[in-house]
């Protein structure tokens, strides 16, 4: 028998939240350095879930609050060798590569700003993520307007020349 439900990520209005899966213990540690050291302005708290051993919740961060919210979330996943991240100060694409060149790092489900749903999947050996939802489905096509707003706001903000 399998259960499958959506696990809604809570995280503060000015916060990122990233989600992924590794697979060794070592993550929690290893995945600290590599966004302490890519972006040191950024609060950030952790949270990976081991899947063997003690099975326990292992957390790192930088601020007290954002390891508490990435703790709770991963607990509500309660899936096996997934993290969390939750972000301020910085956004996804500033650590992205970071993350992805972790060598026990083994996908990356989601990283938003955008209200976020966690799909799982329960069996009796424990629990596994099917994917995400990601904001909310598209109202329409980008006309001219939407283009030059989008163009103008990746150069405003440094991502574009």
């Amino acid at each position: 028998m399998l259960e499958i439900k959506a696990v809604r990520m809570e995280l503060p209005a000015d916060a990122n939240i990233i989600v992924g899966q590794s697979h060794f213990i070592k993550t929690v540690e290893d995945l600290y350095e590599a966004v302490a050291t890519t972006v040191p302005q950024a609060k950030f708290g952790l949270a990976f879930n081991e899947s063997s051993g003690a099975c326990l919740t292992r957390s790192e961060g930088n601020d007290e609050t954002l390891r508490d919210i990435a703790v709770s979330n991963a607990q509500a996943l309660g899936c096996g060798h997934t993290f969390v991240f939750v972000l301020q100060n910085a956004y996804p694409i500033n650590v992205m590569n970071a993350i992805r060149n972790v060598p026990e790092v083994c996908s990356i489900f989601c990283a938003t700003a955008n209200p976020v749903e966690v799909v799982v999947a329960q069996s009796e050996q424990g629990r596994g993520v099917l994917g995400v939802i990601d904001g909310s489905s598209p109202k329409g096509i980008e006309g001219q307007a939407d283009i030059a707003w989008r163009h103008d706001l990746l150069r405003k903000i440094g991502y574009k020349r």
